[in-house]
């Protein structure tokens, strides 16, 4: 799938295969909140199962009763070719690889303290973390974010202008607390732009 059938299907442009995706996939984060990951897998596959199990037997039957030779229901499935191609693997491989490094990377500066002020900045990003930690488990986040992800493309394309507005006031306004703690931090530089 690529990046222009994500976006179709972030912005809702086909109602029932966004639907689809959307729901099927909320289920199945509501259902690991729920149980374990082995009864979640478990349930899904029994309920594959019985659904092509019984279409199989119905499909069986029809060309019994109508004397047809149409063949197995599921044939075009079965002959497809769905293995992954070592290109497509190295390709996705490096470029995870790649990211890994450049996070490591980061977290190495941020750690050892190579900006202050970007090493406070992460401190306190990490500080709020264990307060939303203490009211949210990660599922929970994960289910957040996923609603979010399905909704905040739709809204911000119908309020673009003022949400554009009012995340420059905000964005304004955090420069200029940035600056204000930077000129106050002993040996901190601000950054240029």
């Amino acid at each position: 799938m690529d990046s222009k059938h994500v976006v179709e299907l972030l912005h809702w442009r086909d109602l029932q295969r966004t639907g689809v995706c959307f729901g099927a996939s909320l289920f199945l984060l509501l259902s690991l909140s729920v149980c374990s990951i082995v009864s979640v897998i478990a349930y899904i596959s029994l309920a594959l199962l019985s659904v092509t199990i019984s279409f199989r037997i119905y499909k069986g039957i029809i060309q019994a009763v109508q004397k047809s030779e149409d063949g197995h229901p599921f044939k075009m499935y079965l002959e497809q070719d769905i293995a992954i191609s070592s290109d497509l693997v190295h390709k996705y491989s490096e470029l995870a690889l790649a990211r890994f490094n450049t996070l490591v990377k980061e977290l190495r500066r941020l750690f050892l303290v190579e900006d202050l002020v970007d090493s406070l900045k992460f401190a306190v990003l990490m500080w709020l973390l264990t307060y939303v930690g203490g009211l949210f488990n990660g599922l929970t986040l994960i289910i957040i974010a996923h609603i979010a992800v399905f909704t905040w493309p739709v809204v911000y394309e119908k309020h673009q202008v003022q949400i554009d507005h009012y995340y420059e006031l905000v964005n304004n306004q955090v420069k200029d607390v940035m600056k204000k703690i930077q000129a106050k931090i002993p040996g901190a530089k601000p950054k240029t732009e």
